[in-house]
């Protein structure tokens, strides 16, 4: 069958059109209306971005895409509760497409009794009425879309929060320049035999193993492994450079492909530390031992911050081609859906 073909079959919900449209989000941002927070810069020394699923990767994006720019510390927050150094100068950010994921309101409850300065995103929901109740800054995102397929708008959110706080300069130039690629790459992943549909297929029948650089492109690994989770419906495992030195790697040493049928991933990018770039290598070399193919995705733009939003796009294509190719639909997250039932 044709790439269309699959699409028309299994993409119930025309998700495929959502990740052709997917900079019309950043526009959206930009045009977006922000309340005045009620407090400043100097109030803060430290930042806690609270969400999970696509809001939390929002946030591990914002760390590597500011890696050089920020000068307080960010944590990203997957629980119902915040660190015990939350306290009257701490910011945090409550970030909810639905506005009802209940670990991010829990968090948001435990910065209210902390005394924390707040900022909520979402479309609405728990979160909008929480906000309202205790007259926290509410930043109203676009509805209609699966939260994991809105990352546009909540990351470059998270960007203009940061911006309009004073903790970055202005972003436009390079907003600007990824609204112009992720129109350019739309056209080049819809067509037939691009690149995201030469990966997809190349990992039919394979559990992706991907590797990335802590603090340059993890989020970019994380999400691609998220995105395979939950678009083309697979198992996918993620770990970082260095780290995966010091206890992954042995992992290699006993793999049987026959056994489990990987193929391994590489996040890389040229301004890697040259040390990283050796483990890379030398890494390659004992993979290849195994009989197992490594894919190596690295974007050739200018500049850091498009390269890292080129890969995570890309990222988004090859999942999305991956989950209709064997036959499932990538809207589709039924496990999600009845752990919330069971919970509720």
């Amino acid at each position: 069958m044709k790439i269309s073909e699959f699409i028309q079959k299994y993409d119930t919900q025309n998700q495929y059109q959502v990740l052709r449209d997917t900079y019309k989000q950043i526009e959206y941002t930009l045009d977006n209306s922000y309340p005045e927070f009620g407090f400043s810069r100097e109030q803060i020394n430290k930042i806690v971005i609270s969400g999970l699923g696509g809001s939390a990767i929002s946030g591990d994006l914002l760390k590597n895409f500011l890696k050089d720019e920020l000068k307080v510390p960010v944590l990203v927050n997957r629980n119902y509760f915040l660190p015990s150094f939350a306290d009257e100068k701490t910011l945090l950010i409550a970030s909810s497409y639905s506005g009802n994921t209940e670990e991010t309101i829990s968090s948001f409850n435990d910065a209210v009794n902390k005394g924390c300065k707040v900022i909520c995103i979402s479309t609405g929901g728990k979160l909008e009425k929480l906000a309202s109740e205790k007259s926290v800054p509410f930043i109203r995102l676009q509805k209609g879309f699966q939260p994991r397929y809105a990352l546009g708008l909540s990351f470059f959110t998270l960007l203009k929060i940061f911006e309009k706080l004073k903790f970055i300069n202005d972003q436009s130039e390079i907003v600007n320049k990824v609204i112009l690629l992720w129109k350019k790459r739309a056209d080049e992943y819809s067509s037939e035999d691009n690149q995201a549909i030469l990966i997809a297929q190349q990992l039919i029948g394979f559990i992706p193993v991907i590797y990335s650089a802590s603090d340059y492109t993890n989020s970019v690994g994380y999400r691609l492994k998220s995105q395979i989770n939950e678009n083309s419906k697979l198992h996918a495992f993620h770990h970082e450079f260095p780290e995966m030195n010091h206890n992954e790697i042995i992992g290699w040493e006993s793999h049987q492909q026959k056994s489990l049928h990987t193929k391994v991933i590489y996040i890389l990018d040229e301004t890697y530390h040259p040390q990283i770039k050796k483990r890379f290598k030398i890494v390659s070399e004992f993979i290849k031992k195994s009989e197992v193919e490594i894919i190596s995705l690295e974007s050739l733009e200018k500049d850091f911050k498009v390269r890292i939003m080129d890969l995570i796009f890309l990222a988004d294509w090859i999942s999305f081609y991956l989950g209709v190719f064997r036959g499932f639909d990538p809207s589709e997250i039924e496990y999600i859906n009845l752990l919330k039932e069971k919970l509720s």
